[in-house]
């Protein structure tokens, strides 16, 4: 469908051309229509002003990005109850295809069943106040959160109506799941790329402090997740070196937290039950990272490499189970003990091959 890409003027202009809408309820049965407005679009599929679903079930698909896992879609439409899906994205401009990724329609009929699918694309943090993007999330049973630029959900969101409802939904027990920059938010601490980059690993570790590792701890507060701090697209773009740094950081701010981070590989997904039991999903490419430092970091300051010992790396693969309340680990796919002194990861890891990398594609997304 060929949809007018400019940006409606005005409420009245809204309304003339698209007929009026509910600003405080979700839409009356039959009467959901896509738009674009000048701060989000909004496209549908499904019907949202069909009754919710009677039950839910909270839980996490936790999608490493680069390619879809099927079964972590049907856990999110599984554990809403074949009810109301949103689907939320963030880019800067207009430019956004409906049929990118066809998630609204997937989610009906591929992953579902789900009497609809609603996808809300923010353009500008204005939207996260506009009554009627808060009334389809407080209308949503599952939530997922696609991938782009996880600087744009901190931008648009933090401190808004949208970061409230987020965190209520998964209070409500209902599920929620993100894949790429989607994911990169969902953990309690986040790398957030304010900076507009992509924080190498090799330079994360050679300054801890360097500019660009820009950190987020406080925005979403999902449960299981307290003290996680999560990352994508894991082994493809070498990212251990980076997530160490991280988890670092965020020990020596806040050492009571004990955060360990959570590495997902690209085309896999970890799913987190209602009981905090995480498993890797089912058709996944790749595997799962964990990162848990054993003791605090013995160098870490602005402008020095880092050293640290003893970390405990965990690769979680199929069969393997992550208890989130005890992090005991039950069948490992591998792991080891290694240390990083000034800078230099072991040579002998189970991880170093995705330890770091020298050169970052320059086509990568």
């Amino acid at each position: 469908m060929q949809l007018n890409a400019r940006p409606i003027a005005g409420l009245a202009v809204f309304l003339a051309l698209f007929g009026a809408v509910t600003p405080c309820a979700a839409a009356a049965p039959g009467t959901a229509h896509n738009y674009r407005d000048g701060n989000f679009d909004y496209f549908v599929a499904g019907d949202p002003g069909l009754p919710r679903a009677r039950h839910t079930e909270y839980g996490l698909a936790l999608m490493g990005g680069g390619g879809a896992v099927d079964a972590a879609y049907r856990f999110i439409a599984s554990h809403a109850g074949g009810g109301h899906i949103v689907i939320l994205r963030a880019v800067a401009d207009d430019s956004f295809d409906p049929g990118d990724g066809d998630y609204g329609e997937s989610f009906i009929g591929k992953w579902g069943p789900a009497v609809s699918a609603e996808t809300i694309v923010f353009h500008s943090r204005k939207a996260a106040f506009d009554a009627r993007v808060i009334a389809s999330l407080r209308n949503a049973d599952g939530i997922f959160l696609a991938g782009g630029d996880q600087g744009n959900y901190i931008r648009y969101w933090k401190g808004t109506p949208v970061e409230r409802a987020l965190n209520a939904h998964a209070r409500a027990n209902r599920p929620i799941g993100g894949s790429s920059a989607g994911l990169a938010i969902l953990g309690h601490f986040s790398y957030t790329s304010l900076d507009g980059g992509s924080m190498e690993s090799k330079i994360a570790l050679a300054d801890p402090y360097d500019a660009g590792v820009t950190l987020e701890d406080d925005f979403l507060h999902l449960r299981w997740l307290e003290s996680v701090f999560t990352d994508t697209h894991f082994s493809a773009r070498c990212r251990l070196g980076r997530l160490i740094v991280f988890v670092a950081r965020v020990n020596q701010a806040h050492p009571a937290d004990a955060a360990f981070g959570l590495g997902i590989d690209e085309r896999s997904a970890v799913l987190v039950d209602a009981g905090g039991i995480g498993r890797l999903a089912e058709g996944s490419a790749g595997s799962a990272w964990l990162v848990m430092p054993q003791r605090p970091a013995a160098v870490l300051s602005k402008g020095r490499p880092l050293t640290l010992t003893d970390v405990r790396i965990v690769r979680m693969d199929l069969g393997s189970e992550l208890d989130f309340k005890s992090r005991q680990i039950g069948r490992p796919g591998a792991e080891s003990l290694d240390s990083i002194v000034d800078g230099v990861p072991p040579r002998n890891s189970i991880a170093t091959p995705i330890m770091l990398r020298e050169v970052a594609p320059r086509d990568e997304p």
